[in-house]
């Protein structure tokens, strides 16, 4: 008896706690803030329509589905298409492409915004530091098609890079047709079209650091690396670890774009990733439930990394939660 007295003190505590959140908290900050509120409001409407609400569709995983019967009339399989992944070779092969381009990208790409950002930090003209920072900037407004275009002519048998390997008496190359370059061109071209605007976020941080910590270190004699090292570094470490963490949790979504057209028919063998598997799979072959099995076995494994890497930096207290 004085049990079940307890679970409804308990209960009730729990409604109370919820009621005064919602009559004294969320309800008054909305009242207050409300332009504020409606400005985030397109912005909760586009996950909630894009991203939410097709994840009822991840059901078809589990059937055998068929497009005129639909998702409730097509019968069900269980983990029949999971079994198949898992033991499809062509799977293993694109999987291993995968993880290795994101790791190529995580140790090369990662760290290069950050770099970049220390420097434009040390640049005193404010109107070379400007201009330098647009030219850095412009190449993300670039779509990967015209992007592609220019590697493409860039390292194509009479293009600028052969024409100077011929000039130096070497022989040419055809960098997008051989397997050995493929990574090392997905990685560069990454890096120089989306570094600068990866800046944004680190100068943003930088610039909020106290400047007294600065003139505290030079009256000690500190100089402008030891500065970065022992000042800039640490304070960014926050922003550096929450970034890290949203690339892990995305560390088998490496952007269709980008591989799919830098991809040739000869460099498909280190070049074929998730993305591209799955759109020959299911856009062109009609492999829906095969390929919405191979999304959620990208999602959980994105998941397992960011819980894994965040338990990690929750020792620092850096974690994202």
């Amino acid at each position: 008896m004085d049990g079940h007295i307890k679970n409804e003190q308990v209960i009730t505590q729990r409604t109370g706690f919820w009621y005064r959140l919602l009559q004294n908290g969320l309800i008054k900050n909305v009242r207050r803030h409300w332009m504020l509120y409606l400005m985030i409001l397109p912005g909760i409407i586009y996950y909630i329509v894009f991203k939410y609400i097709p994840l009822m569709g991840s059901v078809i995983a589990f059937q055998d589905f068929q497009i005129f019967k639909g998702i409730f009339a097509s019968p069900w399989v269980g983990l029949e298409n999971f079994k198949t992944l898992l033991h499809y070779q062509d799977f293993h092969e694109v999987l291993r492409n995968t993880a290795l381009i994101a790791l190529y990208q995580l140790i090369f790409q990662f760290p290069a915004p950050i770099i970049l950002a220390l420097l434009f930090n040390e640049i005193r003209l404010l109107i070379v530091k400007k201009t330098v920072q647009s030219l850095f900037y412009l190449p993300h407004f670039l779509s990967w098609v015209v992007v592609g275009g220019i590697v493409f002519e860039l390292l194509a048998n009479q293009g600028i890079v052969n024409a100077i390997r011929e000039m130096l008496g070497f022989e040419p190359i055809l960098f997008m047709q051989e397997e050995a370059y493929f990574r090392t061109i997905v990685i560069i071209s990454g890096i120089w079209k989306e570094v600068g605007w990866g800046t944004i976020i680190y100068l943003a941080a930088i610039t909020a650091i106290n400047p007294s910590l600065y003139e505290a270190a030079v009256i000690d004699g500190a100089s402008r690396f030891k500065q970065t090292i022992y000042i800039t570094l640490p304070l960014l470490l926050p922003t550096i670890s929450v970034l890290f963490l949203l690339n892990i949790g995305n560390f088998l979504e490496l952007g269709f774009d980008q591989i799919f057209n830098l991809l040739t028919p000869m460099t498909y063998s280190v070049g074929d990733i998730i993305e591209t598997y799955v759109y020959r799979a299911g856009v062109l072959q009609g492999q829906y439930s095969l390929t919405t099995a191979i999304g959620l076995f990208q999602s959980v494994i994105g998941f397992a990394l960011l819980w894994i890497f965040n338990r990690l930096a929750r020792k620092s207290e850096q974690g994202l939660w």
